[in-house]
């Protein structure tokens, strides 16, 4: 099987100012190619070669880790954006897990904000669910991924400095806040 890079949804300036054209040319379309181009390299003629990414994330370590779960964790990053979203906060059954799991929405966002800012070096934050609907909050180093945990992921803010600093320099908190004003909610409900 070979991994292809799938289109996105809205055109590479449709998410600005949140995101600008210049960095979707460089994170979608340079990092993350790279990462896709890695892995077909480094699955050529292996086990991993017919299986699913999400069990090339779960099975793998090394090289070949970091590269599916980057090419993964990327797609699942911007596709979790629309630059007209129908609403700016989740509603119905994950706005009722998000209220009790952590208090309210803006107490939500203030907590996977610090977790973005907090976490030391590069790597990724997450809302994500456990087989009972419970939420959790996680930081990821580097390409780690909920989905060694057992959990499901539900959203991801990307706190590698490529993906925020042509646009926001080293204000790493600005860019995560900013990104709430493209979160496309009704994706993340149906991963919910």
């Amino acid at each position: 099987m070979k991994y292809e890079q799938p289109e996105l949804p809205y055109a590479k300036d449709a998410l600005e100012p949140v995101i600008s054209k210049e960095t979707v040319e460089f994170h979608y379309g340079k990092h993350e190619k790279a990462y896709i181009d890695n892995l077909n390299r480094l699955i050529n003629g292996t086990e991993y070669e017919d299986m699913d990414l999400e069990e090339i994330i779960r099975h793998s370590e090394g090289a070949l880790f970091n590269n599916a779960s980057q090419a993964w964790n990327h797609i699942f990053y911007f596709f979790s954006f629309n630059p007209k979203p129908s609403c700016h906060e989740p509603t119905g059954e994950l706005r009722r897990a998000i209220d009790r799991d952590f208090g309210s929405f803006e107490k939500f966002k203030e907590a996977f904000v610090e977790a973005g800012t907090g976490l030391f070096g590069s790597g990724w934050v997450w809302l994500s669910r456990d087989e009972n609907g419970r939420l959790f909050l996680t930081q990821g180093k580097n390409a780690e991924s909920p989905l060694t945990s057992g959990l499901v992921p539900l959203l991801t803010f990307d706190v590698w400095e490529h993906a925020y600093y042509l646009d926001y320099q080293n204000r790493r908190a600005d860019a995560l806040k900013a990104l709430w004003d493209i979160v496309d909610w009704d994706i993340v409900s149906d991963r919910y």
